[in-house]
């Protein structure tokens, strides 16, 4: 694309796009993926889980290499994981944003380039 395109519409596109970039410098300590809490049965019949809730249980679910991954995570552990679940997915909806109006800049620039001839 020679040309960037112009006008109020691609103005607030780019003024959004570089806001985002600006906020979202890639965090080394990002996760990927849902933090689940179950309950599971022990298969002990005396235990408290065999007439109650269960025993808590938390996974982190993610995708790697296009294959699902579940892993158990430590119940001291489940804060931070959260948080870090938590700040991955603003990352991703922030590129994810970040794509859109580099599109919607590109069919801007075909439009106005339409208009020129």
């Amino acid at each position: 694309m020679k040309q960037e395109p112009h006008g109020p519409r691609s103005a607030r596109l780019r003024q959004r796009k570089f806001h985002l970039l600006h906020r979202f410098p890639i965090p080394p300590d990002l996760l990927p993926g849902t933090l689940t809490r179950s309950f599971t049965r022990c298969g002990n019949p005396r235990c408290h889980c065999a007439h109650e809730k269960g025993h808590e249980a938390w996974t982190l679910t993610f995708m790697v290499k296009g294959r699902r991954r579940v892993e158990r995570i430590p119940r001291d552990w489940v804060e931070e994981v959260e948080q870090r679940v938590s700040a991955g997915r603003e990352f991703q909806d922030a590129v994810r944003e970040v794509l859109a109006a580099n599109a919607e800049l590109l069919i801007l620039a075909r439009q106005q380039r339409k208009k020129k001839r």
